[in-house]
């Protein structure tokens, strides 16, 4: 399977996204745990059916030491008991957030101030870039139907 574009052999696309992934590096390194980032990632690339984020985002996390069962049960996060009240506040907020046309008025403010119980303003700010970044490069994948399997763990940086 072929992509039907290569975003980095397009003058304009490159020129794009360059700075969509540097807004990535700027989340990586904000104060919001790393584990509640591939989590939030993940659920997002569930949601939106994004192969290529799916591949990159859950070799990331077993490289950093996340289990094969909390991967697993990702999508089951409401049922499971391995997450935490903030990591569940966290995922809550992404799937909403990726969900946003399906309720009127988008995000709830049950979800808001669940999240906010559990993380202060930066984190809140960078969980929020967090889960309108992953949604744009789940859309441009989806678009481009981006083949997925072949990511190795850091290859993006």
């Amino acid at each position: 399977m072929d992509a039907r574009l290569n975003m980095f052999g397009s003058p304009i696309a490159t020129k794009a996204w360059k700075h969509i992934i540097a807004a990535g590096k700027v989340l990586a390194d904000s104060s919001l745990p790393f584990a509640t980032q591939e989590l939030v990632k993940i659920r997002a690339s569930q949601i939106n059916g994004c192969g290529g984020c799916l591949d990159t985002h859950t070799k990331d996390a077993t490289h950093a030491g996340e289990t094969s069962v909390r991967l697993h049960l990702v999508a089951a996060w409401r049922e499971a008991t391995v997450f935490t009240e903030a990591e569940r506040a966290a995922l809550e907020l992404a799937e909403q957030g990726t969900r946003i046309a399906d309720v009127a008025g988008g995000v709830t403010d049950e979800a808001w101030a669940n999240a906010a119980k559990h993380y202060d303003e930066e984190q809140l700010a960078a969980l929020v870039s967090l889960i309108a970044l992953i949604n744009a490069f789940n859309r441009g994948n989806v678009i481009i139907r981006q083949p997925a399997g072949d990511y190795q763990p850091g290859q993006f940086g």
